[in-house]
């Protein structure tokens, strides 16, 4: 099997669109359709079903990547071990982050990681924050900067960067959750929540509700904290949020801190990536700008 069809291959993985992936790896449409086709005939199946319309990986393909995967980080591995002139690090780093971490903690590791690596090549993506554990276990990011959930996989390295507080948030604009809150006694089951779907984040806020002991009245979920900010600046409820969130925000000044009756408990931010690949060099110098 050719490193290049490989490559390829981990690339329509990620996009599932052939044209796409033909001008993220600058190759032509009939270049990349023919290279699949070699690799379906070395691996004896089909790894993906086509129509049309769509691309889907198979249960054979789905095994194959994690496979194409492997043999790219063991190939990168070999060549920094056995290239006697590579004095610089080069390849390829996939990262995962909130749009959030991309303006707070991203740029002071970035810039320091260039300067050291400058040949190596960044693909950053963003995202909600809940799914950077699962972007890293499905191999479609290398590192992702993400707060250290309750139940951290066991095959996955955290590295600490940071202890970020959470606080409760309410819209400064008049409406129906300020006059709330303008009570003389808060009625905090009446108040409209803005929570995230699922994650770190949400798991803060239904822990704050058993602590509260309330029903929360949820008016909406949403995913990413930067679009909770974004809802109760325009008045449509209260939330519990990261305050990183908030200072990067630009809609911080409609939004008002609220002191909360009991204590929220902060997230530990970090980059995780898989165990396995802490002696891969780029991803161990990446960490190594982690300042802690």
């Amino acid at each position: 099997m050719d490193i290049r069809e490989i490559k390829l291959f981990l690339s329509l993985c990620d996009t599932l669109q052939f044209a796409r992936t033909a001008e993220q790896m600058h190759v032509s449409p009939s270049t990349l359709s023919r290279a699949m086709q070699r690799l379906e005939e070395d691996a004896g199946t089909r790894l993906f079903e086509r129509d049309n319309r769509s691309v889907s990986l198979t249960p054979a393909g789905v095994e194959f990547r994690q496979f194409a995967q492997d043999t790219v980080n063991g190939w990168e591995q070999l060549r920094s071990r056995i290239d006697p002139n590579q004095l610089q690090l080069k390849g390829r780093l996939n990262l995962y982050c909130s749009v959030t971490a991309a303006y707070s903690h991203l740029p002071k590791m970035l810039d320091k990681f260039r300067r050291e690596h400058p040949l190596v090549e960044i693909v950053l993506s963003t995202g909600d924050a809940a799914h950077a554990v699962s972007e890293v276990q499905q191999n479609r990011a290398d590192i992702a900067i993400a707060a250290l959930p309750e139940s951290f996989p066991e095959n996955l390295h955290f590295a600490p960067i940071e202890t970020i507080p959470l606080t409760l948030i309410a819209p400064q604009v008049h409406c129906r959750a300020k006059e709330l809150l303008a009570e003389a006694s808060i009625q905090w089951d009446r108040l409209p929540f803005i929570l995230q779907e699922h994650g770190p984040g949400r798991r803060r806020a239904d822990a704050w509700f058993r602590a509260m002991g309330i029903n929360p009245n949820i008016y909406a979920k949403v995913s990413g904290h930067e679009a909770i900010v974004s809802m109760v600046a325009l008045g449509c409820g209260v939330s519990i949020t990261p305050e990183v969130v908030i200072q990067h925000s630009p809609v911080r000044d409609r939004i008002a801190l609220i002191p909360s009756p009991v204590p929220i408990a902060p997230f530990e931010l970090g980059c995780c990536c898989k165990g396995k690949r802490l002696d891969d060099p780029l991803i161990a110098a990446f960490l190594d700008c982690i300042d802690q």
